[in-house]
């Protein structure tokens, strides 16, 4: 079956010395290719996400915000974190656009899995408002795609960027064709600050929202448990037409923007679940979206792994090893989400 890859670097959205740049993406076709992936994938074109394909998860007023932002030439959405540069919103609608073509691809069985390489980011994108580097929401545009365009009833998102992905939850939060879960740091202090395991959703939506938050330094081991104990249970519940994985590379160890622990053999584990899960509860249909990740190096082995465990390879890279101390040990927690959760 075909595995797709959709690339959009957006380099004319960028600001001088900001982590969230196209410096991150510039090393992932050459590692790609150097690896001997990307001759054994399909390329597909962007498009721009239309404006109704937006509007699907958006206000409109967030929209032209966006847009006229850019077309003064920039500047800054919340507090100087996200920015707008002229070439923002078209980067954006660009970003979006191709990750719901690739969905088109998979769910009409032109494809059978794939990975949008897009930037912005789009997690924290909420309803009517941006954050955290994100503009709109790439994932959340992606499930609209697959309900309203392909009548998916069910899509599951599986968030494992560091960062909680609270515009994903917003968006969904009263939703139950939508299940949502985040695996994230929550610590003091840490970017975006909610993201509590109370946090279930409401009216109905409730229960569809599974918020899992970590201590610092949960590392392999967590992870697995998380995944084994907690996620695969919800996803076999819910049995989803569709899985999407925003997949963020900073809860690897050496990330300089958190702390967290996964090694790159720990990311390459869970993403092989996550592929397992498809297989199993929705025919192999699945797309993973690019998130965070700061650490180059990191980002361009984590993103060549996931291809490697898409195109069924069974080779995982790992130049940088596991993280060099003890990991939080998490087994409380999980009792409690589990009990929480009605996962027993």
């Amino acid at each position: 079956m075909t595995t797709l890859l959709t690339y959009v670097p957006s380099p004319g959205h960028t600001r001088a010395q900001h982590p969230e740049s196209h410096l991150r993406m510039t090393p992932l076709i050459p590692a790609l290719e150097q690896s001997g992936v990307l001759g054994k994938v399909e390329m597909i074109v962007p498009e721009p996400a239309t404006i109704g394909q937006l509007r699907r998860v958006h206000t409109m007023e967030l929209i032209e915000y966006v847009h006229h932002l850019a077309l003064r030439g920039g500047g800054s959405l919340d507090h100087g974190d996200t920015y707008v540069t002229g070439e923002s919103y078209e980067a954006a609608r660009l970003a979006a656009g191709a990750c719901a073509g690739a969905v088109d691809q998979i769910m009409i069985g032109n494809a059978h899995n794939g990975f949008a390489l897009v930037r912005p980011p789009g997690h924290h994108a909420e309803t009517d408002r941006v954050s955290g580097f994100c503009i709109f929401n790439n994932a959340a545009v992606a499930a609209r795609q697959a309900q309203v365009t392909h009548g998916a009833k069910r899509v599951a998102i599986v968030d494992y960027d560091v960062h909680h992905g609270n515009g994903t939850q917003d968006i969904f939060f009263e939703d139950d064709s939508v299940l949502f879960v985040s695996t994230h740091l929550y610590a003091p202090y840490f970017y975006p600050g909610i993201g509590g395991m109370y946090e279930i959703g409401t009216g109905r939506g409730k229960n569809f929202t599974f918020n899992i938050p970590l201590p610092p330094y949960v590392g392999d081991r967590g992870y697995e448990r998380v995944f084994d104990e907690l996620i695969e249970p919800r996803l076999k519940q819910f049995r989803p037409d569709l899985l999407l994985v925003s997949a963020g590379f900073d809860a690897h160890w050496q990330d300089p923007l958190a702390i967290s622990g996964l090694s790159l053999t720990g990311y390459a584990g869970i993403t092989r679940k996550l592929i397992d899960y498809a297989n199993s509860l929705c025919a192999g249909k699945i797309l993973f979206i690019l998130e965070g990740g700061y650490q180059h190096d990191v980002l361009s082995a984590g993103v060549t792994n996931v291809y490697h465990a898409l195109l069924g390879h069974d080779i995982i890279e790992d130049p940088i090893g596991s993280m060099p101390r003890n990991e939080h040990d998490i087994s409380d927690l999980i009792d409690r989400l589990k009990q929480h959760n009605l996962l027993n």
